[in-house]
């Protein structure tokens, strides 16, 4: 069984005195602060709990450069559900990183990933027709993480998970396949 707060201890573990960074489940929305005068190390915190909201942030810090770790939310525009389809395209441009790179940390706990275009409240017709193109963008991105390697601070994490779910031999890169993609799409 797949806890939140293993996730938080290995991660602690990982990059709390190499990072300086601490992953904290929160009550709402899922945030990037930095470090300030209150608070000693910069803070992943993530939504309500759910592993899948701890393993998306994770991912946008393990892309973030040093500059943007030093920025709330490394810097980033969000605009909420209901984003015109100029935006949500611009969203997803922003998005296929770290939506990649979920799915492979996913894979190596042993967790189903479910690509999220998050504009529910979007129009229906323009979200169907962008999410083929999405879930292609993703899929060609974890290849390319796989082939030429992820940012550091996700292959640590990677192989830490790999290694604390005993996952090794179930993970490859056949895993990463637009079909598997598509029949975990909700």
């Amino acid at each position: 069984m797949l806890i939140v707060d293993d996730l938080i201890s290995l991660f602690n573990q990982l990059f709390q005195s190499s990072e300086n960074t601490v992953l904290i489940a929160g009550d709402d929305e899922p945030i990037y602060l930095p470090a300030d005068a209150r608070h000693p190390h910069h803070r992943v915190v993530f939504a309500h709990g759910f592993y899948e909201s701890a393993l998306h942030e994770i991912s946008h810090w393990c892309i973030a450069g040093k500059a943007r770790r030093q920025l709330v939310d490394f810097g980033y525009w969000y605009e909420p559900d209901g984003r015109s389809a100029e935006r949500q395209r611009q969203f997803e441009q922003v998005e296929v990183k770290p939506q990649a790179l979920e799915w492979i940390l996913s894979e190596a706990c042993g967790r189903k990933f479910h690509v999220s275009t998050d504009n529910l409240d979007g129009d229906p017709d323009e979200v169907a027709a962008g999410i083929a193109n999405f879930q292609q963008n993703v899929v060609h991105q974890a290849q390319k993480y796989l082939q030429q390697g992820l940012p550091p601070r996700a292959e640590v994490l990677k192989q830490a998970l790999l290694d604390y779910y005993q996952r090794q031999p179930q993970f490859s890169a056949e895993l990463f396949v637009l079909d598997r993609l598509r029949s975990s799409f909700c």
